[in-house]
């Protein structure tokens, strides 16, 4: 098996057609598929939150001598954009902020480090959160801080936690209250 680095590669990552978009619906529903599960896999275990798509690693294999195109690359990170597992951050698309963990899981990650921490009534900052002590070995851990404070947002709507401005972004605080 191929890795790219530590990540192990699927099979089908040496099979040249799975570079190339397949014509027929079935066969290409399959294709983005298999890369959909590729891209959100190697994004957790390698803790990517941004893609660019001209510049990813996945999106050429040189053992075989293939890329994929243009085309190919916007059709993988659209169709996760349309189902709430991506979303572009300009209008190129030349930059696309992967959800490997939807808002809504960051958010229950978050509530449930804060529990079985003892955390609960304590103040943190937000970087504690991203790069603390606490949170190593956690996903948390090297969290973007862009979909972090989207979390920390949902869970301030629903009462779980206050966020409070320092007076730059390093000191920004969170008051849980679960």
């Amino acid at each position: 098996m191929q890795k790219l680095g530590e990540f192990k590669l699927p099979n089908f990552f040496n099979y040249p057609p799975y570079f190339t978009l397949q014509p027929v619906k079935d066969t290409r529903e399959k294709q983005i598929q298999l890369w959909k599960e590729l891209i959100l896999d190697y994004c957790k275990t390698q803790k990517v939150f941004i893609v660019e798509p001209e510049g990813f690693p996945l999106f050429t294999n040189s053992g075989i001598e293939r890329s994929l195109s243009h085309e190919a690359r916007e059709v993988f990170l659209s169709t996760l954009v349309s189902e709430g597992r991506a979303e572009w951050m300009d209008k190129g698309p030349r930059k696309c902020l992967i959800l490997w963990h939807r808002i809504q899981e960051w958010a229950d990650l978050i509530f449930r480090f804060v529990k079985d921490n003892g955390l609960e009534d304590s103040v943190m900052t937000v970087e504690e959160i991203r790069s603390g002590t606490e949170s190593r070995g956690t996903d948390l851990h090297g969290i973007d801080r862009t979909v972090l404070m989207r979390a920390l947002k949902l869970l301030e709507h629903k009462g779980k936690l206050a966020i409070f401005k320092g007076t730059s972004a390093d000191d920004e605080g969170v008051k849980f209250s679960i």
